[in-house]
């Protein structure tokens, strides 16, 4: 057994039929982590004695004669700012780490665990969720199964990490800013951000970057994203943003893959210097893009400007709101120094500033409902470096020169609530994955996700990291 290769699907189906069980699923996800998390520190947190009774009670329902889900038995990694049952919610902060365990899971996890899937634990985030590389005070680094000396991205670098190295073949991420397409692109996954609404963020507590942040399930290829997606999209009535759910099959959408017909390829947005390296392998997948009779229309503006200065707008208010009771006590101290000058700075905030920030999400938005007049769909890379070496300190290499904005292709189309996929398009000359983005028009993502599908299999891209050591 193998979660590197194995498809969650066919997982899922053999524990049905009971040629495996969940008990021997879950042996296999907790044999992994206690090999290989010592050396890259996807998980922060494992409760062995809970996975196992839950994989018991699917294998029960399966004795039993009755279907636990679609999802049976498969292990699940939960990004650690998700909550999950039993577990504590630390949002990789040493200042939230002694809170009460969560008493009942997030929307997402719930309807994931009632697809039968089984907790394993939780995976490693950077504080607060704010940067792309996985590493915190409280926890450490995590490092990238392909490269143990370069990040796996982030801020869903933990559930990456593990999905990559074999520890699990599910996981949760969540994305603000590209926080699951930039650590799938980092680690060799196809990743998806739905459209904002899709997958509801409800509960008892309105949600941390609302306007921004999509969760989401994680895996290594399309048919098990959506797979996922499938038992997890849909409205919920705490959730004032949640989108009714669309009639079609998700699952029966990669059925009949499709490339798009007529694509803008935009390399660098208009505003980011791409390093050559990246340029060259996306440059590649564009054209495997052609090969399957889609027309490709360069475009060299997208946006007039980098709209980083809005989002650091919206999303230093976000973590103000997030981080509101501990500024001011003793805890406020353990938080990261640079995120703590962050915060600080989002106090200073004005209401006219925050609804100017807004305003720019739309005014981006109308920027693509004009270019989706002309194309199905918007390629680019998904980052502008190769995930960097860790010695960088969250900075990347682009064209030789560090820029801590390695990853400024992703956070627009947050900003605009777009579907986008990542795909990976090959590895880097440090060993590294590359990803290409697709983004689609606002709830399109049906065809974003038969494009990237398409594209995925055209590419066939099948290697997988190799075996961490223990």
């Amino acid at each position: 057994m193998d979660f590197r290769t194995a498809s969650v699907v066919d997982l899922a189906s053999q524990v049905r039929s009971g040629k495996v069980t969940a008990a021997e699923l879950v042996d296999h996800s907790l044999a992994q982590v206690a090999a290989h998390n010592g050396t890259v520190n996807a998980f922060v947190a494992v409760d062995e004695g809970r996975a196992r009774a839950a994989a018991a009670a699917v294998d029960a329902t399966v004795a039993a004669g009755q279907d636990p889900g679609p999802l049976a038995g498969i292990p699940l990694g939960v990004k650690d700012l998700e909550d999950a049952a039993g577990y504590v919610t630390t949002h990789g902060s040493a200042a939230h780490a002694a809170r009460p365990p969560a008493a009942e899971d997030s929307v997402l996890v719930a309807r994931l665990v009632a697809a039968g899937c089984v907790v394993v634990g939780k995976t490693n985030t950077p504080e607060l969720g704010w940067k792309a590389d996985t590493e915190n005070p409280l926890f450490g680094a995590t490092r990238n199964p392909w490269n143990l000396e370069h990040t796996p991205g982030g801020s869903s670098g933990g559930s990456a990490a593990a999905i990559a190295a074999g520890m699990v073949p599910l996981a949760t991420g969540s994305d603000g800013g590209g926080s699951l397409r930039i650590p799938s692109a980092c680690c060799g996954l196809s990743g998806y951000k739905a459209s904002l609404g899709r997958i509801p963020s409800g509960g008892a507590h309105a949600p941390d970057w609302a306007h921004l942040s999509t969760k989401g399930p994680m895996a290594r290829r399309l048919s098990d994203v959506v797979a996922a997606l499938e038992v997890v999209v849909g409205p919920d009535p705490t959730d004032l943003r949640s989108l009714p759910r669309p009639e079609a099959s998700w699952s029966a959408a990669l059925e009949d893959p499709r490339p798009p017909t007529r694509v803008a390829w935009s390399p660098t947005l208009g505003y980011a210097e791409i390093d050559e390296e990246v340029l060259a392998l996306c440059r590649r997948a564009v054209d495997v893009l052609a090969d399957l009779g889609t027309e490709v229309v360069e475009v060299d503006t997208v946006f007039d400007e980098d709209p980083i200065g809005s989002w650091l707008t919206l999303s230093g208010v976000y973590n103000l709101r997030s981080h509101a009771d501990v500024r001011g006590t003793g805890a406020w101290e353990q938080v990261d120094p640079v995120l703590r000058l962050l915060i600080d700075g989002a106090a200073e905030t004005s209401a006219l500033d925050l609804v100017r920030a807004e305003d720019l999400c739309h005014i981006l938005n109308l920027r693509l409902v004009d270019l989706f007049h002309d194309v199905r769909l918007l390629v680019t890379p998904t980052t502008a470096a190769v995930p960097p070496p860790r010695s960088l300190g969250g900075s990347g290499l682009i064209n030789g020169t560090p820029d801590i904005n390695w990853v400024k292709m992703t956070y627009p189309f947050n900003m605009t609530r777009s579907p986008a996929a990542t795909v990976c398009v090959g590895t880097s000359s440090t060993g590294v994955p590359v990803g290409l983005q697709l983004v689609g028009p606002q709830h399109a993502d049906l065809v974003v996700l038969r494009s990237a599908a398409a594209l995925e299999a055209a590419l066939a891209f099948d290697e997988v990291a190799p075996v961490p050591p223990a």
